[in-house]
């Protein structure tokens, strides 16, 4: 399970509208108990893509990102993107493009722009997807 506060959760959705008609990206950083990861710190990335389809994290702020997730005694969770116009799953590209099996993959479809819907993924080195439980606290 993966626990955001409603605070993270509104951090990353002003990002990803922010963003629009782009897809946002960022990292998230927390603890981990067990079966339980808590985001404690959102890092909000810029899109060097800047495509409504795709999105290149920038270098250099995830660098800054994992260097001041270690100094808080953080560690990296896994990242999350924004969907602007495709439901909340990952396509083709984010299944290839998953590295880390061990990341939680967070995407936030504003294909409904009322109704924002944030899942979270876990992608196996075989590119398997399973869903993962997301609880905004």
């Amino acid at each position: 399970m993966l626990l955001l506060k409603q605070d993270d959760y509104n951090v990353m959705l002003k990002h990803c509208i922010e963003e629009l008609p782009n897809e946002a990206c960022g990292l998230i950083a927390g603890t981990i108990q067990g079966d339980t990861k808590t985001v404690k710190k959102v890092y909000l990335l810029t899109n060097l893509d800047a495509s409504k389809e795709h999105f290149s994290m920038d270098p250099k702020e995830q660098l800054a990102a994992m260097k001041d997730a270690r100094a808080n005694d953080l560690v990296l969770l896994g990242n999350f993107h924004s969907h602007p116009e495709s439901p909340s799953r990952p396509s083709e590209e984010d299944k290839r493009l998953a590295y880390d099996s061990s990341s939680e993959y967070l995407i936030l479809s504003l294909m409904d722009r009322a109704n924002p819907v944030l899942k979270a993924f876990h992608i196996d080195k075989d590119k398997a997807v399973s869903i993962n439980e997301i609880k905004v606290i």
